[in-house]
């Protein structure tokens, strides 16, 4: 077994995929080498703390390194993200192959920590220190193309303190990353291929409104710190950028301009991720979320005013503490009221330190989840309508990989032609499955004819026109126009 090779496992949110994504560039740069579980000699475990269940299997996790490592006697485990904020040098004592753990300020950090810990056997080391900066982090570490959909950070942290949330407590307070950095780096990987480019952040409309962002405007000499829309104007005009999109935004910190933005910017994308938590007053007071359902719905009519064909999807918590039947009830009459063509929900669990751990009246866990399951059956049967309601549209889908799903035969091709459904399609029978994404961020399945040139990763990152001819439970299937 080489001494340099490394094998990552991550949890939770889409920043803690871009942050894992990065730190492999970062060690496959330093001469590392990627190995499947059991075969490397570092093992890292990139974490998330949002939910109790997502932190559970952390322990799994670090369980089945430690049985498939046993043979391995120089091999050990690196935990980051959430958790690693959270218990700390608390995973030295109870997972003794633990040598590292970093929270999300120290993983710029951490490639070198790792190098070191390589090269001294019986060292340990914790990162887990709060920076007052944004912590920038090596952006060249290859020079080689990417993948068509690419994720920038641009901010770190959170200032909300949501009764029920440990991000701030494990992510920090809230810095913004200078923007100048950030439209370079989204630059950077246009230039390299990306075709699209999703801004990160665990509140991006309060993006520019922290200390930190003050401090640079301050340091240029500006007058004020570049907001969120101006930073999404900025990276939407750069050239050869064909899609935009932003998660996550907090519906209090939403601002006029950014909505708007939905109506005047031709790339960014008519989908948007809403979190709307509880369709109750009361129970939204109790978690403050410092909105209300009336504040709620007008950002919705607005956004539906600025771009009528927008699609919402939301994040929902059933069960917090204090939820009434009434209170569940209205949260399913605001699912029904906007109409969202996806949700994430989740039963309410205790985060430790957060306010609602202290909240009476809990919810026992068979209540809680019968509550999902109605919410979680209205929102499948929904989706499947939105699904459903796209066949028969052109569309252009941005192709990122093969699809495992099979290729349609000529009978489908020519079920679709019959069905009237794809006029001036150019049927390809015995090509290659592809899978990709329309603007609306759904999965599409489609047949694309054989490349010779560049072979079959030819039509990576293609944009291509297609018809859709049929929905599945949670995905679309189209053919190619002509």
């Amino acid at each position: 077994m080489s001494d340099r090779t490394f094998h990552i496992l991550t949890f939770g949110c889409q920043m803690n995929v871009n942050d894992s994504d990065w730190l492999a560039r970062a060690l496959v740069a330093r001469g590392f080498t990627e190995a499947p579980l059991g075969k490397a000699r570092v093992n890292i475990v990139n974490t998330c703390s949002v939910r109790d269940k997502p932190e559970q299997k952390v322990y799994s996790v670090l369980g089945r390194i430690r049985q498939a490592t046993r043979k391995l006697p120089d091999a050990f485990a690196v935990v980051g993200g959430c958790v690693a904020q959270q218990i700390g040098s608390g995973f030295f004592t109870r997972f003794p192959q633990v040598r590292l753990v970093f929270g999300g300020d120290g993983s710029s950090m951490a490639p070198q920590a790792i190098e070191r810990l390589c090269a001294e056997p019986g060292l340990r080391v914790s990162l887990l220190d709060f920076s007052e900066e944004y912590p920038e982090r090596d952006a060249q570490l290859d020079s080689g193309p990417v993948p068509p959909s690419a994720f920038v950070n641009i901010m770190q942290g959170c200032d909300n303190f949501c009764a029920y949330c440990i991000v701030p407590y494990t992510r920090g307070r809230q810095k913004s990353r200078a923007a100048d950095a950030v439209v370079r780096e989204c630059a950077e990987l246009v230039d390299r291929g990306a075709k699209e480019i999703t801004l990160l952040g665990q509140n991006v409309n309060s993006y520019g409104q922290d200390a930190e962002a003050t401090r640079q405007a301050t340091a240029a000499g500006d007058g004020k710190a570049v907001s969120f829309a101006e930073l999404l104007h900025r990276v939407a005009a750069l050239p050869g950028l064909a899609r935009l999109r932003f998660v996550t935004p907090h519906p209090k910190d939403i601002a006029p301009e950014v909505i708007d933005a939905f109506g005047t910017l031709d790339n960014l994308c008519p989908r948007l991720h809403l979190p709307l938590q509880s369709g109750s007053d009361r129970i939204l007071k109790a978690m403050g979320r410092k909105y209300d359902m009336a504040r709620y719905m007008d950002i919705v009519h607005r956004l539906k005013a600025a771009r009528p064909d927008i699609q919402l999807s939301t994040d929902i918590i059933v069960g917090f503490p204090g939820e009434t039947e009434q209170d569940f009830e209205d949260t399913l009459a605001a699912m029904r009221a906007v109409g969202f063509a996806a949700s994430f929900s989740f039963c309410y669990s205790d985060r430790p330190g957060t306010r609602a751990e202290m909240l009476p009246a809990k919810l026992d866990a068979a209540e809680k989840a019968a509550r999902l399951a109605r919410l979680q059956e209205w929102q499948n049967d929904y989706t499947e309508q939105c699904l459903r309601s796209m066949v028969g549209l052109h569309t252009m889908v941005l192709l990122d990989g093969m699809s495992r799903k099979p290729g349609m035969t000529t009978p489908e091709l020519q079920e679709g032609v019959h069905e009237g459904v794809h006029d001036g399609v150019a049927g390809t029978p015995g090509g290659e499955s592809w899978q990709g994404r329309d603007p609306y961020g759904q999965a599409v399945n489609v047949v694309m004819p054989p490349r010779t040139q560049g072979g079959p990763e030819g039509w990576l990152g293609r944009i291509v026109p297609v018809t859709i001819v049929e929905a599945k439970k949670h995905s679309l299937r189209g053919v190619l126009r002509a």
